[in-house]
């Protein structure tokens, strides 16, 4: 995998690194179905985003590269052994060619590592870049919140392709899965996001205890992934 993925500048190259993702890996591989579902959102959110007037563009269009190589990253860690990625990713990489897991598992799994672990180091990461901080109220987070609606509208038409029609199919059999569906929501993940990048900006004058704190959250985050991973659909 390492020799398919770029670190990206552009959103552009964010995209064009998760179509080759995409046409290579086996739908077979779980990570395959995570990255099928962030590049539908990408592209949804690339498009609304051009009919969006925001405050401050230039943070979400570098918050959009930071968070797509922190992605990138992680695959390119775990690839050969999972257990040199992130915590929060490796429940992904560890089962991502096990049986009995549906595609939707896989995807939100890696939704739940991508938002609950990276997105926070990436606000975090790009307020030190462009200046500023994460504070709320701001133009930065209204912008944020304003994407929440575009993403929550594209989840839910990718989230239908996993259960129904040529990806899915549903019958009783999917309950188990529809309840961590219904646990797991996006809004409130990126909500939460927002916040824990404030205690890592806060913590920046104390790097051990921000190290620490990061860490703890890296591994909660996994041990999410793993509940995700873990209904056995019968």
């Amino acid at each position: 995998m390492p020799t398919l993925i770029q670190r990206a500048q552009t959103v552009d190259e964010v995209v064009a690194t998760m179509t080759r993702l995409e046409q290579t890996l086996p739908r077979t591989d779980g990570v395959w179905w995570f990255n099928h579902l962030y590049l539908r959102v990408t592209l949804g959110v690339r498009a609304a985003i051009g009919s969006t007037t925001f405050e401050d563009p230039r943070f979400l269009d570098r918050l959009d590269v930071t968070f797509g190589n922190l992605y990138f990253d992680a695959m390119s860690a775990g690839d050969g052994n999972p257990d040199a990625a992130p915590a929060a990713w490796r429940p992904l990489l560890r089962a991502r060619h096990a049986g009995g897991i549906e595609p939707l598992q896989f995807a939100l799994s890696g939704m739940n590592a991508h938002i609950n672990r990276d997105l926070p180091a990436g606000i975090v990461s790009v307020c030190e870049e462009l200046g500023g901080d994460p504070d709320v109220p701001s133009a930065r987070h209204a912008d944020f919140e304003r994407v929440n609606g575009i993403l929550e509208s594209v989840e839910a038409e990718v989230k239908g392709e996993f259960l129904t029609g040529a990806l899915g199919k549903v019958d009783a059999a999917t309950a188990p899965v529809d309840d961590r569906v219904a646990m797991w929501k996006v809004r409130a993940a990126r909500d939460a996001a927002w916040t824990n990048a404030q205690v890592l900006w806060t913590l920046g004058t104390n790097p051990v205890l921000r190290r620490d704190y990061f860490e703890k959250l890296d591994r909660f985050t996994g041990f999410a992934s793993r509940g995700l991973l873990s209904a056995k659909v019968v």
